[in-house]
């Protein structure tokens, strides 16, 4: 009776502790999480970059090998004669430019307009305010191509076809609603307390909007501005449209230039398209924080 009674807590004491059971569960768990995850970034990463790499494989592909059975995923035999053939090809440099100018202007117009705007929605209150709020942001609930038509006629009547205006107008009507709600939501989080004591030491309003409250908001400006950057550089049914030939940019250029009614220059196309889309890429890597910032301003309110 007296050795049971010294044994039983021997035994008791060797069994795991449940704190001690549920730690390799839980590593378990948090290794079948992250595996997870790393599948799902691989899968959906090879998803969306598998066009940017046929892009530069067709590229780099000869003309007479494009169309071979079965494709091939690595090219057979590599040239560089299509972006050798983009150097040869004036007009594209008149599209790059057209394209530069368009989308510069675009973005510098859409950022100083949207950020007096935004100011005064986030800063100011008056009676419609909420109302003119939602009707600038319903704009974006019809389709860009059903105002085509209507821009157009507008655009003849005031003789501004295949002009330069008539894009920059046309692009900047449509990134003005999300770059107004974006610098919005970034002036909201800049208190008000700066602008009451700004308004103390003297400051007028414009000087406050210049000097302080435009120094604090760059971010969000620069993710306005990119995004209207990118709006008119992508932008392909309306400069195709509205611009003439002189006038086009990128998209349409290069569909002009090497898609024909005969036969389409694959490997050059897929070159060019590969070229004009760094630019964008260099700009979203290089400003990607602003960006980031810029569009989760006043997201989360303390």
């Amino acid at each position: 009776m007296t050795a049971l009674l010294t044994e039983t807590p021997a035994v008791a004491s060797d069994r795991p502790a449940p704190q001690q059971l549920r730690k390799p569960k839980m590593r378990a768990d948090r290794r079948a999480v992250t595996i997870s995850a790393w599948v799902a970034v691989i899968v959906f990463g090879g998803f969306a970059l598998l066009p940017v790499y046929w892009l530069l494989a067709t590229s780099l592909t000869p003309r007479t090998e494009v169309f071979s059975y079965p494709p091939r995923l690595f090219p057979k035999q590599i040239t560089f004669d299509a972006y050798l053939a983009l150097l040869d090809n004036p007009a594209l440099f008149g599209y790059l430019r057209n394209s530069i100018i368009v989308s510069v202007i675009t973005a510098v117009l859409s950022v100083i307009v949207s950020a007096y705007m935004g100011y005064a929605f986030s800063k100011f209150r008056y009676r419609g305010r909420r109302s003119l709020m939602y009707f600038v942001l319903a704009s974006q609930m019809f389709p860009q191509a059903l105002l085509l038509i209507t821009l157009y006629t507008v655009f003849s009547a005031y003789g501004l076809l295949n002009t330069y205006a008539a894009l920059v107008l046309s692009f900047t009507t449509f990134t003005l609603p999300l770059c107004v709600w974006m610098l919005k939501g970034f002036f909201d989080t800049i208190p008000d307390d700066l602008i009451e004591a700004a308004l103390v030491d003297g400051a007028s309003r414009m000087r406050i909007i210049h000097s302080v409250v435009l120094p604090l908001a760059a971010p969000g400006l620069v993710a306005a501005g990119l995004f209207a950057f990118v709006r008119g550089w992508n932008d392909f049914i309306f400069a195709l449209t509205l611009a003439g030939p002189d006038k086009q940019t990128l998209p349409p250029g290069l569909v002009n230039t090497f898609i024909g009614e005969a036969s389409t220059a694959w490997p050059e196309l897929m070159a060019a398209s590969l070229v004009v889309s760094l630019p964008v890429a260099i700009a979203f890597i290089a400003l990607q924080r602003f960006l980031v910032g810029g569009m989760t301003a006043g997201a989360v309110k303390g």
